[in-house]
């Protein structure tokens, strides 16, 4: 079935230079998008049964999803419209409400899910919150129209969430909107106001700073951060307008927000980077609500630059199914980006993004002119030491990279096992390539080889960092069968300058011989054009809209492109450049050294002009093409970065 084409009014290139988009494109695809919804709802409008593969939790459950989050967006459209529904949609989410928690728990055709703790019941729980959120928005319209009787079985449906266990992360802040909501009906207790401050009081000890907060124990940073730990709470701070809360909470967000902005491409994607992908232009919903809140260093032409350019980004790639569906993917269907969770309404937590049409018509993000993107302008390379996460862009061709020193989806009371999770084990994100699937040879990664396998990067510890730079430690995880190297580590730091990536490894208690290899950045391309691939003194992988490139500067003998047949979200085959050498002899720590790039810079220069390395001990020395002299020294103290310029 071909992709669907929305029916948007004509782009406005005076008001919008770059993405062409105004308000009126926002409502017009919000508008596009719930009708071609809104055709799969049951017949009492309480259920959307949306077409694809169910979740884990059932079709039930994904009905209720595909009504949940669909129902954020209608209240979104219409809260920003000040009521205005010239479509009926909140007459039939209305209806819907009164008819699915009527008798839940219900076999039929229409009756919700019970509530219950995080596990196979609990995925009602994270429906709660949009439905709360959503009845909140739209209080007038909607929970005004049910009788008191439909009111009295709504609060009990949603109290349910108030009384069950959630997941030990970003799911506490799901009760906590639930609570929100009853308080702003007058339907507030004891066992509200615990829920909401139970949900703070985590949220305070999941902070980190820098802006960041970890979602949940652990060190898992990642889109959360923005559409989930930002948004639940300062947005129930913003509705009920808690100055201590908005005093507390808004500052982080503007602190966030002044790395977050650079993860956008010129092109308008997001870093493609952790779990939920498929939530697409939801990446955008704390550079609204920093809009929202007046919490943004962003001036309103660049957010909505940013704005638009992520929602234009994926409705010209395919995002839509033939009937208008958001499918389960990144640009179109791709299960390697699906998480168990996901079913076919999952992908509707996308309506986050439209948070900004909360922003009045006459809201300057609305009004000014857009401007370029934090990416669009000089070349930068912004460590953020707290998550871990070394970020670098570069102007000319619009791209950013992310860095991985400290960000892992993976709790203190779980065991390291191999391969990992691909969306955060990997070295280096973009937004133009993603990751390569556990089953295929991974990208942008550090390995051990032993008894025929691979070792994983499971805990990312990090280590130090400074202007430019990051490093951070992992043991070395074999798979099941595979030895167990107890005392094994590896020490990675990468620092950038302009495209260019130097990625120094120091092998630590690791067995002499033993094989180590290193993979660049994924291309998706044909397997025809696999066979034009470069190999000189680099590996260079031309793909449609990126060229990467691999070379290895000391320590590493061999280097070969290595197929991914299962591609990338952002192709069905791709290919990974690669590096193999072996550990030294008994006693030494080896320390390998290698450039890489990954550009949309059109014939980029090959890597073997750019740098040299050569090693004394756990030093590596590099000059660059410019005559700088970088010294990297992994020494007891840790590793160290000292840099000098050329006289």
């Amino acid at each position: 079935m071909p992709d669907h084409t929305l029916q948007l009014p004509p782009e406005d290139r005076t008001l919008s230079p770059y993405t062409g988009y105004t308000r009126a494109h926002w409502e017009a695809t919000a508008d596009q998008l719930l009708t071609a919804a809104l055709r799969y709802a049951t017949p009492g409008h309480a259920l959307i049964d949306l077409p694809g593969p169910p979740s884990k939790s059932g079709v039930r459950s994904d009905g209720l999803e595909g009504f949940a989050r669909t129902f954020l967006l209608a209240a979104f459209r219409t809260a920003g419209a000040s009521g205005k529904d010239p479509h009926g949609f909140l007459e039939r989410y209305t209806a819907g409400l009164a008819r699915g928690t009527r008798t839940p728990g219900r076999d039929d055709a229409e009756s919700w899910p019970h509530i219950g703790h995080h596990g196979i019941q609990g995925q009602p729980m994270v429906e709660s919150a949009s439905v709360a959120l959503a009845l909140r928005l739209t209080a007038p319209w909607t929970w005004d129209a049910l009788p008191a009787a439909d009111q009295d079985r709504v609060e009990q449906w949603l109290r349910a969430a108030l009384r069950h266990t959630p997941a030990p992360n970003n799911w506490y802040l799901f009760p906590l909107t639930v609570a929100g909501f009853l308080e702003s009906v007058g339907r507030g207790d004891a066992e509200t106001r615990f829920a909401i401050e139970r949900g703070l009081g985590l949220l305070e000890g999941w902070h980190q700073g820098q802006g960041w907060y970890s979602d949940g124990d652990g060190r898992a940073f990642d889109h959360y951060n923005g559409w989930a730990l930002h948004f639940y709470p300062l947005l129930h701070a913003h509705l009920t307008g808690d100055r201590t809360q908005l005093d507390q909470l808004g500052p982080r967000l503007r602190e966030f927000l002044d790395g977050f902005a650079l993860l956008f491409d010129a092109n308008g994607a997001p870093i493609h980077h952790g779990r939920s992908l498929t939530y697409r232009f939801a990446a955008v919903t704390a550079v609204a609500l920093g809009a929202l809140t007046g919490q943004t260093p962003l001036a309103p032409g660049v957010t909505r630059r940013i704005l638009s350019g992520a929602l234009r980004h994926f409705l010209d790639r395919g995002a839509l199914t033939g009937d208008g569906i958001l499918s389960l993917g990144w640009y179109r269907p791709h299960a390697a980006t699906l998480q168990d969770y996901s079913g076919p309404g999952s992908p509707y937590w996308a309506s986050k993004g439209f948070l900004a049409l909360l922003l009045p018509p006459e809201h300057p993000v609305w009004t000014a002119t857009e401007e370029k993107a934090p990416v669009e302008g000089p070349d930068r390379a912004l460590a953020l030491p707290v998550p871990g996460l070394l970020i670098q862009t570069t102007g000319a061709d619009g791209l950013t990279r992310l860095h991985n020193h400290g960000s892992y989806k993976f709790d203190s009371r779980e065991p390291e096992r191999a391969p990992g999770n691909p969306l955060y084990a990997r070295l280096a994100y973009s937004t133009r390539t993603g990751p390569t699937s556990a089953a295929n040879a991974p990208d942008n990664h550090i390995a051990i080889e032993a008894r025929g396998t691979r070792s994983a990067r499971i805990r990312i510890n990090p280590l130090a960092s400074g202007p430019g730079w990051l490093a951070s430690w992992h043991r070395p995880v074999l798979p099941e069968g595979g030895p167990v190297l107890p005392s094994a580590r590896i020490e990675s730091l990468t620092l950038v300058r302009g495209r260019l990536e130097l990625r120094v490894h120091r092998a630590v208690g690791i067995p002499p011989g033993t094989p180590i290899h290193l993979s660049g950045w994924a291309v998706a391309l044909s397997p025809e054009a696999a066979a034009e691939a470069e190999q000189t003194a680099d590996i260079r992988l031309n793909g449609p809209e990126v060229t990467s490139q691999l070379l290895g500067l000391h320590g590493w003998q061999t280097q070969r492109p290595v197929r991914a047949p299962q591609g990338t979200a952002y192709g069905p085959w791709a290919l990974v450049p690669e590096l193999t050498g072996t550990i030294g002899g008994f006693g030494a720590d080896t320390v390998f050294a290698a450039l890489a790039s990954l550009t949309g810079e059109p014939d980029p220069a090959p890597l073997a002009g750019q740098a040299t390395a050569e090693a004394n001990g756990l030093a590596v020395t590099v000059r660059w093409a410019d005559g700088t002299r970088t010294v990297v020294d992994f020494g007891s103290d840790g590793p160290s970065v000292t840099v000098e310029e050329p006289s």
